[in-house]
């Protein structure tokens, strides 16, 4: 699937996705680990000097991840079909209430039409279903300027900049 950043561009991925009964590489590679395989071989993967990601599916919680959040360099977040919008609301708490820095990846069913709303949500980079363009992103996420609702993107929200006095 194509990979892309927050301009459209494509991204080259380094990361390997290793599966839990995988052993754990010795050298710096980058690496994706389970959310279940994290807390079952923490105190391990936390040694290792490496990059380190963690893959979480949008039924895990990332409030428990509250101490350790700032440990990965990279989170997936899983959108198994493109109705499920659990991944926006971890996306949101990782960013704003845990205050996870990283890379944010969006997995699985990743639409063009819901880029912009995934990038609102905390979202740096996707793993798109199909080869989207840059042209193509930067013409969809900037179809809309004025925002209701507060969000991770830090966009002011029309009411708020009627309060002050900037219209909308």
């Amino acid at each position: 699937m194509p990979l892309i950043d927050t301009s459209g561009e494509a991204l080259a991925d380094s990361w390997r996705q290793l599966a839990d009964d995988e052993a754990v590489p010795g050298d710096d590679s980058p690496i994706v680990v389970s959310y279940d395989r994290w807390f079952a071989e923490q105190e391990t993967l936390a040694r290792r000097n490496a990059p380190l990601g963690l893959a979480v599916t949008n039924t895990q919680s990332v409030e428990r991840l509250n101490g350790d959040v700032n440990r990965f360099d990279l989170i997936t977040l899983n959108f198994p079909k493109f109705s499920d919008g659990r991944a926006y609301s971890q996306a949101r708490i990782l960013r704003e209430r845990l205050g996870y820095r990283g890379a944010l990846r969006a997995t699985g069913n990743v639409l063009l039409d819901q880029l912009m709303f995934m990038l609102r949500s905390g979202f740096d980079q996707f793993d798109t279903a199909k080869p989207v363009s840059a042209e193509a992103f930067r013409r969809n996420v900037g179809r809309f300027t004025a925002f209701y609702q507060p969000a991770a993107d830090g966009a002011e929200p029309v009411f708020r900049r009627r309060l002050h006095g900037q219209g909308a």
